[in-house]
């Protein structure tokens, strides 16, 4: 399967309860879900960024060869968006400093015509208007996850609503889950989305792992046990961006498929939260990958 990604590139500034701060650095969706997707197979980027994009950002995506990055669109004239956030003291949650929203107000970017034939889409978190106008100019696509958050919940629920008809799957937080469907219990939630269209639901709870809410079934992962944790920020996309290319590499979209992939998702997570932006993820070996992963299922094995 032909594996693309639409979202945001950003330049992100962090501070962490250990005082640490960094400054600038590389984020958003697209560039964490790419950087984690193209350790499992190619992946497609389609996203904007400004004239104010720096030189090292597109360096740094440059040293992940099977990203395409032929969709991402520099504007001139234009700046690319910035978020800041400060984490608390477990980590699990944050605060946003600031958001600068630059080309995420302008129109969204055109996608390539080599990218045409895409049939493994992930439409990352934006405007779910923006995400069904990015479907609609991919003819092919048959295998659509999206991501959401709180802020389109509260603004654009009627579009969300219409989105969830016209997708696969959908990937969330528990808040969210409870936010959208006004139920606590993420099973009782995510039923009620798949309800609204999807063929699952997946529903993040950071530290805790995350539940798959499938038509066929349900299964719950925990998180990998990682030892040093210095930036939270980019795990959920890095999770996705592991699991939907590991689809795109087997094909297999059943929901056992599902939940493999989620594995290679928490693992290719866990990696990310180790250093600040990419750093990790652009050091990382495939035998290093290997290594954590089977550690992971001989975790989970009961027998």
């Amino acid at each position: 399967m032909n594996l693309l990604v639409t979202g945001t590139i950003g330049i992100d500034t962090i501070e962490t309860p250990a005082g640490e701060h960094r400054e600038g650095v590389l984020g958003g969706s697209c560039a964490y879900f790419a950087a984690a997707a193209s350790h499992y197979g190619p992946v497609r980027l389609v996203a904007a960024v400004g004239d104010d994009f720096p030189d090292e950002h597109r360096g740094t995506l440059a040293k992940f060869p099977n990203i395409d990055a032929s969709g991402l669109e520099v504007r001139a004239g234009s700046k690319t968006f910035r978020w800041g956030g400060k984490y608390r003291q477990n980590m699990d949650e944050r605060e946003t400093l600031f958001t600068e929203l630059g080309v995420l107000e302008e129109a969204p970017p055109p996608i390539p015509e080599a990218f045409a034939d895409s049939d493994c889409v992930f439409l990352a978190n934006s405007h779910p208007a923006v995400q069904m106008d990015f479907l609609d100019r991919l003819p092919n696509a048959s295998f659509v996850v999206a991501d959401t958050m709180d802020l389109w919940i509260n603004t654009a629920r009627d579009d969300l609503t219409r989105l969830l008809g016209r997708v696969t799957g959908l990937v969330l937080n528990y808040e969210e889950a409870e936010q959208f469907t006004g139920y606590r219990n993420p099973v009782t939630a995510g039923q009620k989305m798949l309800a609204q269209g999807p063929e699952f639901v997946v529903i993040k709870k950071g530290e805790h792992g995350a539940i798959l809410v499938h038509r066929d079934g349900l299964s719950a992962l925990p998180a990998y046990p990682t030892e040093h944790v210095v930036d939270p920020t980019g795990a959920g996309d890095t999770f996705a961006g592991g699991m939907m290319a590991q689809i795109a590499k087997t094909g297999d979209t059943s929901n056992d498929g599902i939940r493999r992939a989620m594995a290679h998702g928490t693992i290719i997570a866990s990696f990310t939260i180790e250093t600040f932006s990419l750093d990790r993820l652009a050091a990382i070996t495939p035998a290093q990958i290997e290594e954590r992963y089977r550690a992971f299922a001989a975790m989970l094995k009961l027998d």
